[in-house]
């Protein structure tokens, strides 16, 4: 422990007689750390209470669904890392592998706080990435003051003044190198703004999308192929061609037809495994505005409640919070440019329109997704179906975290973990659900959108292949 003050000179008549002056302690500002404290020496709640404010503010966020929200959480996570890096041991800036990004030289021998660094790091970029919410949400815009505002007063309570405004300083000038670089990417910078740009036009033809019942929604981020990539390479981007189009009972097509069906079918009359199946899919929803966060930032919500469980310290947190929010924005990245570039329907409108004439039933069938704000009933979210970006998200999350807490002493192969993201919710089944493992989290969240209604198989299975890939290829840069 270090008392940050200038001693006056100490007579040599009182250091014979073994006295020692000693300033009152109203007047002693300790700070806890030594200026060579590295990040391992602090706790993780600083990214646990940004992350929660992040959270419930992109709830509640427009035009955040579904590109947006990774590519902040990416931006947000890098720059954090980056504030950190040269207290980590062992690690690297990746400053040098992404062209245009200009970071500020940091001299660990002076003396930081580290915490109080990452405070101001977010803050300043939550404030320009949510900044079209300070009118129309005031309330959770407000809530980015108000978490640097209790973690700057919890911090300047025991560290010194100086050593403080120097941290914040920091903070805010690694935030602003990120945020000029992030910036550059036109495709992606402010795309909140526009996430349905009514000069797009979906291509026609058999088996193609089209906004689709009941709600008829415009396409959303048509563009959002082109936004900035963070380690997924061009030859990645493409997903595999999905099963060809075909009216014939006997094909693969059709059969994924009626998988759907059948499965919605069963759930709605209550049939064998109906409640788990109804559980599943509504547990791992996470499509509607205003009801819930989004199911990139559901990841977030899970990597919250695992850093908690094992009592991450911070610079942990600054390596898997980067490695995640990179994940899933280049996972949205690739998928949404397969979704344009293939442009296949969602499962509903070959169901009411070919498999109806085998079953006439089916020309009224919908999903079980209901928006309750709205009122419409039996929606699909609002572009392509393949491949599924939550099958991506999944897919992305689970491996990130699988590679930083799994195939360990503690954990060889397998994490126990329960997911209490939802519990208390009561529009909708939130009961926690156990996985045995993140590869069995991913999957359920992965195929949840089956008993939902909303996509075909072959959208889950790439999309899963392709969020592993974009973690993949995360883990692959040079963090040491």
């Amino acid at each position: 422990m270090k008392f940050i003050y200038h001693a006056k000179l100490i007579p040599f008549l009182f250091l014979l007689a073994g006295l020692f002056l000693v300033p009152a302690c109203s007047d002693v500002k300790v700070d806890i750390k030594s200026p060579a404290a590295d990040a391992h020496s602090y706790d993780n709640s600083v990214y646990l209470e940004w992350n929660n404010t992040f959270m419930e503010i992109e709830r509640y966020a427009p035009g955040y669904r579904p590109g947006p929200a990774p590519r902040a959480l990416a931006y947000l996570g890098l720059s954090a890392y980056e504030c950190l890096v040269p207290a980590m041991p062992g690690f690297k800036s990746l400053g040098p592998v992404f062209p245009g990004l200009n970071l500020p030289n940091i001299d660990a021998k002076i003396e930081y706080y580290w915490p109080a660094v990452v405070n101001s790091s977010y803050a300043y970029l939550m404030e320009r990435f949510f900044y079209h919410m300070e009118n129309s949400n005031p309330q959770e815009f407000g809530l980015i003051e108000g978490t640097y505002n209790k973690l700057h007063n919890q911090y300047a309570s025991t560290v010194n003044a100086e050593v403080l405004d120097r941290s914040e300083q920091l903070g805010r000038s690694v935030a602003a190198s990120v945020y000029q670089w992030e910036s550059t990417d036109s495709y992606g910078h402010n795309a909140f703004l526009q996430p349905q740009p009514s000069s797009y036009l979906p291509p026609t033809g058999v088996g193609k999308w089209q906004p689709t019942f009941p709600d008829y929604g415009k396409a959303t981020f048509p563009n959002w192929g082109k936004v900035r990539r963070f380690a997924i390479s061009e030859t990645d981007l493409l997903a595999r061609p999905p099963i060809p189009y075909s009216e014939s009972e006997n094909s693969l097509y059709f059969t994924q037809a009626i998988e759907v069906y059948n499965t919605v079918n069963n759930i709605k009359l209550g049939g064998p495994g109906s409640y788990e199946g109804e559980w599943i899919a509504q547990f791992w929803s996470d499509d509607i505005l205003n009801l819930t966060f989004s199911a990139p930032t559901r990841m977030i919500a899970i990597l919250n409640q695992v850093v908690e469980k094992e009592d991450l310290d911070l610079a942990q947190c600054a390596e898997i919070y980067a490695k995640l929010g990179m994940a899933l924005s280049d996972n949205s990245v690739a998928i949404w440019y397969s979704k344009y570039y293939y442009n296949l329907q969602r499962p509903s409108d070959y169901i009411r329109n070919v498999v109806s004439q085998k079953y006439p039933a089916a020309a009224n069938w919908t999903t079980l997704l209901d928006n309750p704000f709205s009122g419409y009933q039996g929606m699909n979210p609002s572009f392509p179906s393949y491949p599924s970006g939550h099958s991506g998200f999944g897919g992305a999350g689970s491996k990130i975290m699988s590679s930083f807490f799994e195939f360990n002493a503690n954990h060889p192969g397998t994490y126990t973990f329960t997911d209490y993201c939802h519990e208390d919710r009561t529009e909708f089944n939130g009961t926690p659900r156990t996985f045995s493992s993140f590869n069995d989290l991913g999957d359920e969240d992965a195929f949840s959108r089956i008993p939902l209604g909303v996509h075909w198989r072959m959208d889950c299975d790439e999309g899963l292949r392709i969020g592993e890939l974009a973690a993949q290829r995360v883990l692959e840069l040079p963090w040491r």
